[in-house]
């Protein structure tokens, strides 16, 4: 357990390392003043000037901020007067300040494809054909008829080791051979080897009739079953296939957030299947059971959520934030910065409130 939240915590770092320090240093190269640069939301717990820059860690671990000099967007009291006030974020050219709040969003989809990259270069567990398949290929749980005797015990993409039944033992790991080992043996009680994430164990199935569809007399155990391999490719394939991955991640992901605000707007939303830092922190921990490759993924999948998540029209978000801008462009004169204030903290305040409700789903999941 602490090793998955020590796991969790490192990766939401670097997440919101990379998504503020797009922020960061494209305020720094469009000539803008950035007083701090900070992990996690405050109270602060240690901080450190260098330069004009103060960088600080804060006690609650859930996000990070890069605080921008001028970044209201329209010039405070005394500003003016300020040597530095060229250098507000509000002085500088519209196209620098929405530069400016994209870049994070920018720096995630980025981090996404290059851990893409990494993933392709490194293998992907890919099914094969028994004809095409090397001696490097495993056998794999694709799924479980939920009939099947083995439905509460065994998960989809465990591992088939091994199956033995007295002194006969399963000696030809493919699909194949294990459904031709378990027809030999359909009156038998079959030991099945499986190793699940780190775990190994042994189950016992005794084959049962009326699993296989068009074949009710048919004694099964209801396994579906893959040979996988680690397929790897070279660097410039790998950008293609990294670039395809990112493309239809972000499609995907679009179109999940679009349905559930919808659902929101609509009343018929199932928040209970939204995931909180305490349901990713132990999907973290389940993806880094499965191998490098797999934490490279799911950190992919879970920066690019973040990107999309943070282009969103809300108040205290990137996307509200440009939208606010775009306002000021279009109609020419700036946003009344006390009603910009109510707005961004509204905005947070509804966060945390569902950031609550998702944090206390994954709890009851834990619990129940």
């Amino acid at each position: 357990m602490i090793t998955t939240i020590l796991l969790f915590l490192a990766v939401l770092f670097v997440l919101v390392l990379v998504h503020e320090w797009g922020h960061y240093i494209t305020a720094k190269k469009t000539g803008m003043r950035v007083d701090e640069f900070g992990i996690g939301f405050p109270p602060r717990l240690f901080g450190m000037r260098k330069g004009e820059t103060e960088y600080t860690l804060n006690a609650l671990p859930l996000g990070g901020f890069v605080r921008i000099y001028g970044e209201a967007l329209v010039h405070g009291e005394g500003e003016e007067q300020d040597p530095d006030h060229h250098r507000a974020m509000w002085a500088r050219p519209k196209w620098a300040q929405a530069l400016v709040l994209v870049a994070g969003v920018t720096m995630n989809v980025i981090l996404a494809w290059v851990l893409y990259v990494a993933v392709f270069m490194l293998g992907v567990p890919t099914a094969v054909e028994e004809a095409q398949a090397g001696p490097e290929a495993e056998l794999y749980v694709a799924s479980v008829i939920a009939e099947s005797p083995l439905a509460e015990r065994l998960s989809p993409g465990s591992r088939i080791i091994g199956a033995r039944v007295g002194e006969h033992t399963l000696t030809t790991l493919t699909p194949s051979a294990f459904t031709a080992f378990v027809q030999a043996h359909v009156d038998d009680t079959i030991s099945l080897t499986v190793r699940e994430g780190d775990e190994e164990k042994t189950l016992t199935v005794t084959p049962i009739a009326g699993l296989i569809e068009g074949e009710p007399d048919r004694k099964a155990v209801g396994l579906s079953l893959a040979l996988v391999e680690q397929k790897q490719q070279s660097f410039f394939p790998a950008l293609k296939s990294a670039t395809v991955a990112t493309w239809e991640g972000l499609t995907a992901i679009t179109v999940g957030i679009g349905v559930l605000l919808s659902g929101i707007v609509t009343g018929g939303a199932d928040l209970s299947q939204v995931a909180g830092p305490v349901g990713i922190a132990g999907m973290v921990g389940d993806a880094a059971a499965l191998g490098l490759t797999s934490l490279f993924m799911f950190v992919a999948v879970i920066s690019l959520n973040l990107a999309i998540i943070n282009m969103l029209p809300f108040p205290a978000l990137d996307g509200g934030r440009l939208l606010l801008l775009l306002g000021e462009v279009v109609f020419r004169r700036p946003a009344n910065q006390r009603w910009v204030t109510r707005l961004n903290a509204t905005g947070f305040i509804l966060l945390m409130v569902l950031m609550v409700i998702v944090t206390y789903n994954d709890l009851v999941r834990i619990f129940t």
